[in-house]
């Protein structure tokens, strides 16, 4: 059987499954009477293709194509859908990176001077293996996953 065809029907598959989840988020946000706009759907695309560890990375790549999309869009956009149920924030946290992954932007940092760290999987493993060594944690054993938890005290959200 041709590889191409197969790989074809997989791929039409997953955009035809992309779509459809598309349109039931929409259709719930619309039920709860929020209008769709541009940025909206821009914020949901990024969200349905992309592997997003946090509402900073959301941002970050959602402000790479609208210069003029504020971080609170993106989290008033969050709270919208984890509202509806299409999505859980105690999932979206959820990093599972190996020290062999090959996921490039497995981590974005933000620093207060507004500069931006992306790390590979492969480099995010190695800083979080070498912070738990240092600190004690980590006793010669493997990092299966790391959950963060967004904080919203007004210190973080300022």
């Amino acid at each position: 059987m041709n590889s191409n065809l197969v790989d074809s029907k997989e791929e039409r598959g997953k955009k035809l499954r992309g779509r459809m989840q598309r349109d039931i988020v929409i259709e719930r946000l619309r039920a709860k009477g929020c209008r769709i706009t541009k940025q909206r759907l821009m914020l949901l695309d990024i969200i349905l293709e992309e592997e997003c560890a946090s509402c900073k990375e959301i941002f970050y790549k959602a402000s790479k194509m609208d210069k003029g999309i504020g971080t609170a869009t993106v989290y008033r956009m969050i709270n919208m859908l984890e509202e509806i149920g299409a999505i859980n924030r105690k999932n979206m946290y959820r990093i599972a990176c190996g020290e062999t992954c090959s996921l490039q932007n497995a981590c974005v940092i933000e620093f207060e001077d507004n500069t931006i760290l992306e790390l590979s999987a492969k480099n995010w493993n190695k800083v979080i293996q070498t912070g738990l060594k240092e600190c004690g944690y980590a006793s010669g054993r493997t990092i299966k996953s790391v959950t963060a938890t967004a904080c919203n005290c007004e210190e973080c959200t300022n």
